[in-house]
């Protein structure tokens, strides 16, 4: 009997803690440097006159020989309905065999990851001593990405801001727990002035962060946009900041903020400094100095998922949790 573990939304955040996962998506990326993984780029269909897209994402990990695909569609139209924006689920298969190991819902392993390898990067490439936190955008990514960026500085100050300022002071209640002087700001200059690390997390297809609001040393984290004709970063903040990449071949094919900056010739490929896994294993250098502006352009990779839901099932696995199904699989000669 081959069963396969079926796991659940609602039980995903307890299996995956942030702290947990920044280390999985760590290593991630490191053997991804290393030529340890398979991340081919990602394939998306869309429905016509663009209402939504199903994007496929395939990857493989040697170290913990597992390959996975997560399938999520994402359909803008669903703000103010019952449905998320984003739905889909990370198939687990064991890379011995093929053997279909797990179906996870995506959604909050998607949510924790993102924070987690902007978690990772701020690591490696923020001054060591940086504290004032702007967060542009009042969605779920801007309240993982808090926990995440205080799980690796200390963080002592957060300002919020989002073009739905309601959405903003509920994120801010949300958070009044967690010992951070949090607060809501009216614009987002007032949000950027003075802070030390940046995450634009909107779902915006236009720039909300302009060059000449960045200050010497900050390190700017940017997760919003993951297709050709989007962005949340203008042209200034590109050439102004050292640029930072989870994938070259990602950026130069999914990334708006970098595409749409070299079709204005501002910028060419020689802008990428590095991939962040390149900086964990030693193979290029990340900040050189405290005034250097860093920037991370993350578009998402799918190692960071099965990565993630690999710590997922390993974890429930320990907790006895999930539904185990027999699905199939075996041979019937």
């Amino acid at each position: 009997m081959v069963e396969t573990l079926i796991i659940t939304q609602d039980e995903v955040p307890a299996l995956l803690p942030m702290s947990d996962c920044i280390q999985v998506v760590r290593e991630a990326l490191a053997a991804l440097a290393r030529d340890e993984g398979i991340q081919p780029l990602r394939p998306i269909m869309w429905l016509p006159e663009k209402v939504g897209a199903l994007g496929m994402m395939p990857g493989y990990l040697a170290d913990i020989d597992t390959l996975g695909i997560k399938t999520v569609t994402v359909f803008p139209g669903n703000a103010g309905t019952k449905y998320d924006s984003h739905q889909g689920s990370i198939m687990l298969f064991d890379g011995a065999n093929g053997r279909l190991k797990a179906v996870i819902d995506a959604t909050e392993i998607t949510t924790i990851r993102t924070a987690a390898a902007s978690a990772v990067a701020t690591d490696v490439l923020a001054r060591p001593d940086a504290r004032v936190l702007a967060i542009l955008g009042s969605g779920v990514q801007a309240g993982s990405h808090i926990d995440a960026m205080a799980a690796v500085r200390p963080i002592g100050e957060v300002r919020v801001w989002s073009r739905q300022p309601a959405n903003a002071d509920r994120l801010v209640a949300l958070k009044a727990a967690s010992g951070l002087t949090i607060r809501t700001v009216a614009s987002v200059a007032e949000a950027v002035g003075g802070a030390d690390i940046v995450c634009t997390t909107t779902a915006s297809h236009d720039p909300v962060l302009t060059g000449d609001l960045l200050e010497p040393g900050m390190h700017i984290n940017a997760v919003g946009s993951s297709v050709p004709f989007a962005r949340e970063l203008d042209t200034g903040v590109m050439t102004r900041s050292r640029l930072f990449v989870d994938r070259r071949e990602s950026t130069l094919n999914e990334a708006g903020d970098f595409l749409i900056a070299q079709a204005e010739g501002a910028i060419d490929e020689s802008h990428i400094v590095a991939e962040i896994g390149e900086l964990l294993i030693g193979a290029a250098e990340g900040r050189g100095n405290d005034e250097e502006i860093t920037l991370f352009k993350s578009l998402g990779l799918a190692v960071e998922d099965v990565a993630a839901g690999n710590l997922v099932y390993c974890n429930a696995l320990a907790a006895g949790a999930g539904t185990r199904l027999v699905l199939g699989g075996l041979r019937h000669d």
